[in-house]
């Protein structure tokens, strides 16, 4: 969402991972991105311009003279840039452009953008850790553009060490993250996501059908926003978020332990996660046999914590409290109720059965009501989208 309608450079220089510039490309035109190419003569070495020429849908800048509509097509591609990202970043391109020499089309572009640029670093560990490497990437650092640090690993040359180009989805979240308004820069912000998981014995348990990707939606949100972000997550099949702490737990009562141990320094708590009410009264501790003779099986329940209500209880004047409903009628109804009982700030509320909303799709449509009684529809879109609203709304109620 953050790059929808931007104009993007791209950056390709001449090493092996420039393969990677391709993948990176895809997943920024199918964000809505308007991205012009821009290659080193041995960038071209390793992948085609026309590569780059077909899926960016513009052409590709690799010659400042060979547009003979604009003597000055560099300058006009850095004066409409959004934001600009080297992928891969070669240690020759980095001393280029930290010492202002500009020979080619790259180097001569970027000295003119004023845009955020995002530098990725990609090359034999030695060449990396090099000193004058270093102070290179220090200077541009000082100088206002964002270094992205290489992964460790196995290199081409078969180097083990620093050097390699992260994944293409995780420059595309930094650049998504370079790109986002920074509202959140100060606040720490407390989260909790996904199911939670009570034992009948060792091998069967009590859950629902929370994906956890709405309360990773709004955890990635926060952190792009500047927030210190803290999430407190069951058991889900997601890749944790960038720069967010996560604690995994389990069950109802690590989930309560979690969320208010971490409740005192929160600014803004919440609360997504879908908990189990009720938990085995016994659990046992070796597996339930199946009896022939016996066709019911009835298992004593016993009521979990409340950790909205606890959360509720505890929370200050200065803390911003939300939580979630999902609820199967009377959505109004039920969730401004639950919102009085819990002492909540802000509650978001769903109506849960559709397959293209709740729990496990990646769209919701919700329903935002507040303690002044006012209230705000969001419609159905990406999940992403929503936490997104959700985060604008508590900052607008915040002050």
């Amino acid at each position: 969402m953050r790059v929808k309608d931007k104009h993007i450079l791209l950056g390709v220089t001449g090493g092996i991972a420039a393969y990677k510039a391709v993948e990176l490309l895809r997943l920024l035109k199918k964000a809505g991105a308007d991205v012009t190419v821009i290659m080193t003569d041995n960038a071209q070495k390793f992948v085609g311009k026309t590569t780059f020429e077909v899926l960016s849908e513009n052409q590709v800048l690799s010659d400042l003279y060979f547009d003979t509509e604009s003597s000055v097509k560099h300058i006009d591609l850095a004066t409409r840039a959004d934001a600009a990202i080297i992928a891969p970043a070669t240690a020759n391109t980095i001393a280029k452009l930290a010492h202002g020499i500009a020979d080619d089309a790259l180097s001569t572009t970027l000295l003119a953008v004023t845009a955020p640029v995002m530098i990725c670093p990609s090359m034999n560990t030695d060449m990396y850790q090099n000193i004058r490497v270093q102070r290179n990437l220090d200077i541009l650092e000082t100088d206002g553009w964002h270094i992205l640090d290489p992964d460790a690993g196995v290199l081409a040359c078969k180097t083990v060490g620093a050097g390699r180009l992260p994944e293409p989805w995780f420059i595309f979240d930094r650049v998504e993250a370079m790109l986002t308004p920074k509202d959140l820069t100060g606040k720490k912000v407390l989260v909790s996501a996904g199911p939670t998981v009570e034992a009948i014995d060792p091998v069967r348990f009590i859950s629902n059908h929370s994906s956890g990707k709405m309360g990773y939606a709004i955890a990635r949100a926060a952190e792009k926003r500047g927030g210190q972000v803290t999430l407190v997550s069951g058991p889900v099949a997601l890749a944790p978020p960038v720069n967010v702490e996560r604690i995994d737990v389990e069950t109802c009562e690590q989930m309560a332990d979690q969320m208010l141990a971490n409740l005192e320094s929160a600014d803004i708590i919440i609360k997504v996660a879908a908990v189990a009410d009720y938990k085995p009264l016994d659990p046992k501790t070796s597996k339930i046999k199946k009896q022939d003779n016996t066709k019911d099986l009835s298992i004593a329940m016993t009521e979990n914590p409340d950790i909205l209500k606890r959360i509720g209880q505890n929370k200050t004047s200065d803390q911003f409290l939300v939580g979630f409903a999902a609820e199967t009628d009377d959505l109004e109804k039920n969730a401004l109720l639950k919102m009085e009982k819990k002492n909540l700030d802000m509650i978001a509320a769903n109506l849960v059965g559709s397959s293209d909303s709740g729990f496990k799709a990646d769209t919701n449509k919700v329903k935002l009501f507040f303690r002044d009684g006012s209230s705000f529809d969001i419609p159905l879109i990406e999940k992403d989208k929503v936490a997104d609203i959700l985060i604008d709304h508590v900052i607008e109620k915040m002050g």
